[in-house]
């Protein structure tokens, strides 16, 4: 979901200066069941935006792995495409289509949609505070909710980020095993 993102604390704007990067990641929702997980500490010299920048490359990387997942097991069951007759492990299904030569094409879609979120990131690799409109600036958070799906209360909203963060770790641990499935046995996962 492109509206549920990760969020700076509550009450962000009563707040100090954090110690560190690791006291600051612990006010993000996504922390899971478990708690916070850093077992080598590696949030510890960060700044609150470079914290944010990581929260942010998480979030991309769990929705595009979300509808990956997705993509991978409904593509190899439903191919009504390019005559049908596709009918291949979806790790070589596009090398069986006339797609890739569009793949510039695909690259530039990519690039656009890639060229706005890097605009809002400073050079050092760190989110910005605020847009240059002066709106609170929200890692992953582009204000795309053409729907009007997003939670209205901060309780509500956090529990939907949580819900994005845990299903984006397991979908990006569950695309790898996928692909690393087919490799192995160059088969359909449900045959």
């Amino acid at each position: 979901m492109l509206f549920s993102t990760s969020v700076a604390p509550a009450s962000r704007a009563s707040t100090v200066m954090m110690s560190s990067g690791s006291d600051y990641a612990k006010t993000l929702p996504g922390t899971g069941p478990f708690g916070f997980f850093d077992p080598l500490d590696l949030t510890a010299d960060l700044s609150e935006g470079k914290v944010r920048y990581f929260r942010e490359v998480e979030l991309k990387h769990g929705r595009v792995s979300m509808l990956a997942a997705v993509g991978f097991l409904v593509g190899e069951q439903f191919h009504p495409l390019f005559g049908g007759n596709i009918n291949v492990p979806s790790y070589v299904a596009y090398q069986e289509t006339p797609l890739q030569t569009f793949w510039p094409t695909v690259v530039g879609i990519i690039g656009v949609f890639e060229f706005f979120s890097i605009t809002s990131i400073e050079g050092s690799f760190e989110i910005r505070e605020a847009f240059s409109n002066g709106v609170n600036r929200v890692a992953g958070d582009f204000m795309f909710d053409p729907l009007g799906l997003k939670p209205k209360t901060p309780e509500e909203l956090s529990k939907m980020q949580e819900k994005e963060l845990n299903n984006g770790r397991l979908a990006m641990i569950g695309i790898a095993g996928m692909v690393a499935q087919e490799l192995v046995n160059g088969e359909k996962i449900f045959g």
